[in-house]
């Protein structure tokens, strides 16, 4: 029996490559607290490194596969998400004993209000746990399901496919970077987590003018 953590992007592409992109995507793009601690833009960018070969080393990972795969599971995993919230997700959020669940949930009705829905979920989908609790917290709104549907699968698709062939461009263009793909995965953490801070730093920024 193989041991594979879900948490480990490498664990996961090394058991399941191109499926289990779609199946960690899918759950992470809605399914709240399950969804909440699984690798996203961590899971997709090494992905599309290991479909890029070299003269010695041909690819591990089919690039078509892993688009078509990123694609479908970010997509219908905000739409289970966006089902998940209009048919109980505020009784759901409001159970957890998570805060940065409740954090993000929060963050993510303010995202809604502020920049409305098709600005929102597009920018939603970049944010790491913001994106796992926008399309409960969007079904919890009532956010009209045509419009939900078509601004979440743009980016949805947006955001899996520009992180795979990010990967993929990069793994193409530097030979045997697949050997540090745990630095990678650190410094895509970083990158994905700057959003979170320029918009603290926004908020901080806000409150200290109205004093």
């Amino acid at each position: 029996m193989i041991a594979v953590n879900p948490l480990n992007s490498a664990s996961v592409l090394a058991a399941f490559g191109a499926i289990g992109v779609l199946v960690v995507i899918f759950a992470e793009s809605g399914l709240l607290v399950v969804g909440f601690f699984l690798p996203g833009d961590t899971l997709l960018f090494p992905a599309g490194v290991l479909c890029a070969g070299s003269a010695d080393q041909p690819p591990r990972l089919a690039l078509w596969q892993v688009l078509l795969c990123a694609a479908v599971g970010a997509v219908a995993g905000g739409q289970v998400g966006y089902l998940i919230g209009r048919r109980g997700g505020r009784a759901l959020l409001a159970r957890t004993s998570s805060r940065r669940v409740k954090a993000a949930a929060v963050r993510a009705e303010q995202l809604l209000a502020r920049y409305g829905y098709g600005k929102a979920l597009v920018i939603g989908r970049f944010v790491p746990l913001l994106r796992t609790v926008l399309h409960p917290v969007a079904g919890a709104l009532d956010v009209p399901a045509r419009t939900f549907t078509l601004w979440q699968t743009v980016g949805g698709v947006l955001w899996s496919q520009l992180l795979v062939l990010a990967g993929y461009s990069l793994g193409s263009s530097v030979p045997h970077i697949d050997d540090y793909l745990l630095p990678l995965v650190a410094v895509v953490v970083v990158l994905s987590m700057l959003p979170l801070l320029v918009e603290a730093w926004r908020d901080r920024r806000r409150r200290r003018s109205g004093e």
